[in-house]
């Protein structure tokens, strides 16, 4: 029996698409490193503001650049800003989530509050605060939207692993002797990988929304390297007589929020054993 008939998540248009949509834009931002249609950093303002053509599948913009390749070299510097920021919140928050469970007592309700102080601003207030005081760049981006991602991964792992400090395997390896570092590594860890994978997905997309963002008040990747955010702020003011210099990077950004949400929701799917017994 194949692993589509065991499990029928893996077949699921939602998982398919967004797989899809992620690997559609992935693939794209690494084509940007060795080709785009044209180089980015040329201007060419005799052919300003044209409308997409067969010379500019996506149309030029007011400096005479092509759309279409702006938008790949902007989804290299989006994706890798969320995925950087991402693995930053994944690599503190789970260890400090694994060790407020193991230790209990002062030390969760230390990393507890300190979450709470952080999930009391706003992420994108956050992240427009700390991007305000260091300066803008997208180096600083990944440090604003990485420091939200910490506590959120920490609630994550610690809600997941105190379920698990009950569980008989976890009391046998007390009693061998073992200790709350080892067991924490070793037997948490691995079943609640599955969680920390589904979430890492979801602050990813969330992490590009938040470049977006940050970009667009112009506190992300600065000039001449391309954003879809600051696009869409440029655009805005054209949008009357050159509308596609906001609908396709707005596209590109929402086309990628979709698919990594949709990938989120069919991991889940795919991974939770609770949902896998109910099929």
């Amino acid at each position: 029996m194949s692993a589509a008939r065991r499990n029928p998540a893996l077949t699921s248009p939602g998982l398919i698409l967004g797989v899809v949509l992620t690997a559609l834009f992935i693939g794209g931002a690494l084509l940007s490193f060795v080709w785009t249609p044209y180089d980015v950093a040329v201007l060419d303002v005799a052919h300003r503001l044209q409308a997409p053509s067969a010379a500019h599948w996506l149309g030029t913009d007011h400096f005479g650049r092509d759309v279409a390749s702006m938008i790949l070299v902007g989804a290299r510097n989006s994706l890798a800003v969320a995925l950087v920021a991402a693995g930053v919140g994944m690599l503190i928050g789970v260890p400090l989530g694994l060790i407020a469970a193991a230790r209990r007592g002062w030390l969760d309700e230390l990393v507890m509050r300190g979450n709470d102080l952080i999930f009391a601003f706003p992420s994108l207030l956050l992240a427009i605060m700390i991007t305000a005081v260091a300066g803008p760049g997208a180096i600083n981006a990944i440090i604003a939207i990485g420091i939200f991602n910490i506590p959120v991964f920490a609630r994550v792992a610690r809600g997941a692993a105190l379920s698990l400090w009950t569980r008989d395997y976890v009391l046998a390896a007390r009693v061998a002797g073992k200790g709350a570092g080892a067991i924490s590594w070793q037997h948490i860890l691995p079943n609640i990988a599955n969680l920390l994978i589904v979430q890492g997905t979801i602050q990813f997309s969330m992490g590009v929304l938040a470049e977006a963002a940050l970009s667009y008040v112009g506190l992300g990747a600065q000039p001449p390297i391309p954003s879809w955010g600051r696009m869409l702020n440029e655009a805005q003011t054209m949008i009357g007589f050159a509308p596609w210099l906001a609908i396709f990077p707005g596209l590109a950004v929402v086309l990628t929020v979709i698919g990594l949400n949709l990938l989120g929701d069919g991991l889940r799917d795919v991974l939770d054993p609770k949902l896998e017994g109910r099929r």
